[in-house]
């Protein structure tokens, strides 16, 4: 359907506070690594790579979506896992332990990646090729209100010492509510067509694994730049540690304004020529942020990096769903397992440049991604030949 009726606008809520919901897990590790740092008696980034929990948990989640999305009724998957997802994101307040917290955010980031693809899978059935992409971009608006939201929080938890799982208590409470609103909701049925259901429609073209692998670089890159930022200003330079957390902050704002814009331009367009200029920016805006060492300076370039972003995780995405020729479940869930990769080896390989080559190392392997990224989607669009009605 074009525009889904007046009784499928909460499932749409619910889907768009799904990315809410992880946005706000991703978006201030590299704010409370610090004083989670001090809890556990590690260096900063030790804990860093401990949060890889979370993310293979998102990853692992993501690959249990490849196969559940399919068989199992969308509401009734989406109102279990967010629901374990709220007791396990309470639970974080509760334990003394550090493997008690990893256990609890293992659990998140699973459940939260078969979220994501639930979401995805939901939106992709309620709105037409012309329509999906605008709408899977007002996702990544929701993302991006997440990030400004939840980093700004953490700043104010940590600056006032508060626990460090503060603000994913927060998230605890927008679990809560995907799961009241899933409740009452009517989720979108299967396809009839028995290929639209199974994923099972024909080998993928090339171009839809070239946007999987350029999926995986663009979140790599995205976590090595935002989670080492504040650290490169606040360790190396000596920025006030408020000052350095708020540069994320202005990354998510910049974003989102742009993501309104964007809901609106890819119809004027195209998904194609959008998704190649958003790659082109994406990389040039993410040089003069390890160039400068001014945290004031930095804060309007990180603004300036989101706008220039364009919301490339769901265009990429939602190009990839027009290479395929059904947008099944099986589609959206393994472009979204690419992107889930991307965050899942996060910690781990940015910990270990971290600690090889230092924080500087780090920003700079971030712009590396987005040339590979860049490179990718030129092939991906080299390949792409629109649909014949």
């Amino acid at each position: 359907m074009d525009r889904p009726s007046a009784t499928a606008i909460p499932v749409t809520i619910a889907c768009f506070l799904t990315y809410f919901a992880m946005s706000g897990m991703l978006a201030p590790i590299g704010l409370i690594s610090k004083p989670l740092s001090q809890v556990l008696g590690q260096s900063v980034p030790e804990v860093t790579q401990q949060f890889s929990w979370l993310t293979f948990g998102i990853l692992v989640g993501a690959g249990l979506a490849l196969v559940i999305v399919n068989v199992m009724e969308l509401k009734r998957l989406i109102v279990a896992i967010y629901a374990l997802s709220t007791a396990a994101l309470v639970s974080l307040a509760l334990h003394s332990q550090a493997l008690g917290f990893w256990l609890a955010l293992f659990v998140v980031g699973t459940c939260f990646g078969i979220g994501l693809a639930a979401a995805a899978t939901s939106i992709a059935r309620l709105y037409t090729d012309a329509r999906r992409a605008s709408m899977l971009v007002i996702t990544d608006s929701c993302f991006s209100i997440a990030g400004f939201v939840t980093a700004g929080l953490a700043v104010r938890f940590v600056a006032a010492e508060m626990h460090w799982a503060s603000a994913y208590l927060v998230i605890a409470g927008v679990c809560g509510l995907i799961v009241l609103i899933s409740l009452s909701s009517r989720f979108p049925e299967a396809p009839s067509d028995h290929a639209s259901q199974t994923g099972v429609s024909g080998a993928w073209p090339a171009g839809v694994w070239l946007c999987i692998a350029a999926l995986f670089v663009y979140t790599l890159g995205q976590n090595a730049m935002l989670w080492w930022l504040p650290n490169y200003l606040s360790e190396v330079h000596g920025a006030p540690a408020a000052e350095a957390g708020a540069v994320v902050g202005q990354f998510w704002t910049g974003m989102f304004l742009t993501q309104l814009f964007v809901a609106w331009f890819v119809f004027k367009t195209g998904v194609s020529r959008l998704v190649m200029v958003g790659a082109v920016t994406t990389l040039v805006g993410s040089v003069p942020l390890w160039l400068v060492d001014d945290a004031g300076v930095s804060a309007w370039l990180a603004f300036g990096w989101g706008v220039a972003n364009l919301g490339m995780l769901k265009m990429t995405l939602s190009f990839g769903t027009q290479l395929a020729r059904v947008p099944s479940g099986a589609v959206v869930s393994a472009l979204l397992f690419g992107s889930t990769s991307g965050t899942a080896v996060s910690p781990f390989v940015t910990g270990e440049i971290a600690q090889l080559g230092g924080y500087l190392a780090v920003l700079q392997f971030s712009s590396l991604c987005y040339a590979v990224l860049l490179a990718l989607i030129v092939l991906a669009r080299s390949s792409y030949r629109p649909a014949v009605a």
